[in-house]
């Protein structure tokens, strides 16, 4: 029996055998639906044709007419007239993209339901604010976005809340115990520095806060004003203002920079002198934490010049003078150092069965427990230093003090050399983490489109500690560990670092009471724990270079790590970035011209100087590989290295060994340049100067796998003469075996 629609039982089995609408289908599933439907509603347009004419609402009810014809898929779909009422006109005026019900006669057809899935069955698509299905992707996308921005925020404020328990206390140690500084100033650098990163940086997961080799050696610029006499040892308000100095120095310079778009810069310092001198840093904390956890920096003052010390002078005084220990002291520290090295094993260990366990807030946890314990058995009249009061020196919970005033020129000059390092070693770092969360970026759980740029980066940390160092903030800077733990705890977004700036400033307004009884000695272990962090990587690099032979790599690593434990960081960081220049100096001046050789019975080329044994050499004619872009910076050796070619057949030989090579087989020059991508007027010049010389001595010179005559190598060739000076077009040819064969008939027609 027929359905009240008018549709025969056979069409009714094959709807029902019809697959599930689906939001994705395949295109050749596509194309069959499209081609059923259509080829159905043109035969009952030619039924129509044969017997009566009939409205277009009827042309669904028929099925089609058994046996063939000779209509198409894509043949014309029968037209509306308007003369077919007003229902018709309706449909007439309808165009794709317009807002379409599903609806024939009342009923939604199979063929609308299959091509549009979750459109149809959620009723996007007869929206009521004529959603059509051009927008539908749009809309579909904005639903999933929404739910995409809410499970971000959630994680966003987990890897913030996070952070904040591991992070807020150790900023307090930082701004005390290394850089001299009052705690509170700390706290601002995890305020206005993530802040101003999450509008301008370009990591999208890293996270800016204050870093132990920049707190350290802002702490050498104050040591140093205390030692002249510019201000007292418990003058707060000029320690505060040394580290606004200093930060607003290095940001002005990183910002300075970034508008010159020198972000090139990060590739400057090799990976060799960031591992020997960050793995330095880690022993010189070590050893200067020693000194707090031992309770002997009240002795240190007593002797004198212990703090300006090296590494070395360090330990000879811990070893003088460890019978003047304080025992409360050290068991506390010591404790403090073991539970939190016990936890971030356990971690280490546990994650990857127990991801949830990232979340535990250990050093959170230990830092209350020893805030409490302290409170509660009064160790600090027993002898344990306490944090105190925390308060800005000014009274201000968030004083304002522009930090490059003509006033502090005293303070400017000083702290120039070390601001500049401060700068230069933060870029480095920040760029290290930004390259490493990569991985994290690239998943599809994250925020997609953000590409990582380095001027933009130099710009962002540029403001951003410019507008921490007129809140006389600690330099700040992105930290691999610090933004890896905001990745893995759930941060997606640069959100997290909004509401942990939002977390900190609600630390400061209303829990610096609660900080009191912190002992000094769990901060310092604390600090000993990141040390110890920045040491355990140096052996799987020294491992790694070693296997691989990079002597030269080991030898600037122990170089740089010599320099900082013996005599001072600045040292270190000079000696450090010298020998990268010189390295890299090195690399760019130095050519890499090739002879090659032909291997025997074959067309092909590869260097005879790596396998001179597997080549042969093709008697009269010298073929020089030039791999590289000419500049001025390795052209200028181009001759000397040509006449040891010329002469040894080599360019690894000593000038004034004997001639290998007869004047003979130097009677045609082929240039293979297909590496000379691009090329400036002193190459131009320099390359020049060496075709008139051949010529002039009666040398042929071609030219093979040359650019094309579009390009930039090429025009400046022409320009230059060198196409006049070898004799035209037909001395550039497309490879290297067809250079041979003109030199051959260059010679027999001699």
């Amino acid at each position: 029996m027929d359905d009240p629609g008018g549709r025969s039982p056979k069409e009714n089995d094959h709807d029902r055998d019809m697959k599930p609408a689906t939001s994705i289908l395949r295109p050749k599933e596509i194309q069959r639906i499209m081609t059923d439907e259509g080829t159905r509603l043109l035969h009952n347009n030619h039924n129509n044709n044969h017997h009566h004419p009939r409205h277009h609402e009827d042309w669904d009810r028929e099925p089609a007419h058994e046996g063939p014809c000779n209509h198409g898929t894509f043949s014309p779909r029968p037209t509306f007239h308007k003369d077919r009422g007003s229902n018709a006109s309706a449909e007439a005026a309808r165009t794709f993209g317009d807002s379409f019900d599903g609806n024939v006669n009342g009923h939604t057809t199979g063929l609308v339901q299959r091509l549009l899935g979750d459109a149809a069955r959620e009723g996007s698509v007869n929206s009521s604010d004529g959603a059509g299905t051009t927008r539908w992707p749009v809309i579909r996308q904005d639903i999933k976005h929404q739910k995409s921005i809410w499970s971000w925020f959630r994680g966003d404020l987990a890897a913030a809340l996070t952070m904040a328990s591991f992070y807020l206390p150790m900023s307090l140690s930082y701004a005390s115990n290394l850089g001299e500084i009052p705690p509170i100033n700390g706290l601002y650098a995890f305020i206005f520095n993530p802040l101003v990163y999450a509008f301008l940086g370009s990591s999208s997961r890293m996270v800016v806060g204050p870093e132990a080799a920049g707190s350290l050696l802002l702490g050498t610029i104050v040591r140093s004003g205390v030692d002249s006499g510019q201000f007292s040892d418990d003058d707060d308000i000029n320690h505060a203002r040394v580290a606004g100095v200093v930060t607003g120095l290095a940001g002005g310079m990183i910002l300075i920079a970034g508008l010159a778009r020198l972000g090139f810069l990060d590739n400057v310092l090799s990976r060799p002198f960031l591992r020997g001198f960050i793995s330095a840093i880690g022993v010189v904390i070590l050893v200067d934490q020693l000194i707090p956890e031992m309770g002997l920096k009240q002795r240190a003052r007593e002797v004198g010049g212990v703090h300006h010390g090296s590494t070395l002078q360090k330990l000879g005084f811990l070893v003088m003078n460890v019978q003047y220990s304080h025992r409360l002291t050290w068991v506390v520290s010591l404790s403090a150092f073991v539970v939190i090295m016990v936890c971030r094993e356990l971690k280490k260990r546990l994650q990857p069965r127990y991801p949830n366990i990232a979340y535990i807030p250990d050093r959170f946890v230990v830092v209350v427990l020893s805030a409490v314990l302290t409170w509660r058995f009064r160790w600090d009249k027993q002898g344990l230093s306490i944090l105190g009061d925390v308060k800005a020196g000014t009274g201000s919970s968030f004083p304002f003090h522009w930090p490059l005033k003509t006033s502090h020129m005293d303070f400017i000059r000083q702290a120039l050399s070390t601001s500049f390092l401060i700068a230069t070693l933060g870029f480095f770092e920040s760029s290290v983490a930004a390259k490493s969360l990569a991985g994290f970026e690239s998943r599809s759980d994250g925020l997609q489109g953000m590409s990582l740029s380095a001027n933009r980066e130099l710009v962002a940390l540029g403001v951003a500690n410019l507008v921490g160092g007129c809140f006389m903030a600690l330099p700040a800077f992105g930290g691999y560990g610090r933004s890896k733990v905001n990745a893995s705890t759930g941060g997606k977004t640069p959100m997290s670092s909004i509401l942990l700036s939002l977390i900190t400033v609600l630390c400061v307004l209303y829990l610096l009471p609660y900080f009191h009884y912190l002992p000094r000695a769990v901060l310092s272990a604390m600090i000993s724990v990141v040390a110890w962090s920045l040491i355990e990587e140096a052996p799987h690099e020294i491992l790694f270079f070693y296997r691989l032979g990079g002597w030269s790599e080991l030898i600037l690593m122990f170089l740089i790590f010599t320099a900082t434990i013996l005599y001072s960081l600045s040292l270190g960081i000079a000696i450090g970035v010298g020998l990268s220049l010189i390295m890299v100096i090195r690399h760019s001046t130095r050519s890499r011209i090739q002879i090659l050789g032909r291997i025997p019975g074959t067309r092909e080329f590869e260097n005879a100087e790596e396998h001179p044994e597997a080549v042969e050499f093709i008697e009269g004619c010298l073929i020089v590989k030039i791999p590289e872009p000419l500049t001025f910076a390795n052209t200028g050796d181009l001759k000397n290295r040509l006449k040891r070619l010329e002469r040894h057949g080599a360019t690894a030989v000593h000038p004034g060994s004997p001639q290998v090579r007869s004047s003979e087989n130097n009677r045609n020059i082929i240039f293979d340049v297909h590496g000379v991508t691009s090329i400036d007027g002193s190459g131009v010049q320099e390359l020049a100067e060496i075709v008139t010389a051949y010529r002039d001595r009666g040398v042929r010179v071609f030219f093979c796998r040359v650019p094309s005559e579009r390009s930039m190598v090429f025009q400046r060739f022409k320009k230059s003469g060198i196409v006049d000076n070898c004799g035209g077009m037909k001395y550039f040819v497309p490879s290297v075996d067809q250079a041979l064969r003109m030199s051959e008939l260059e010679s027999l027609s001699e």
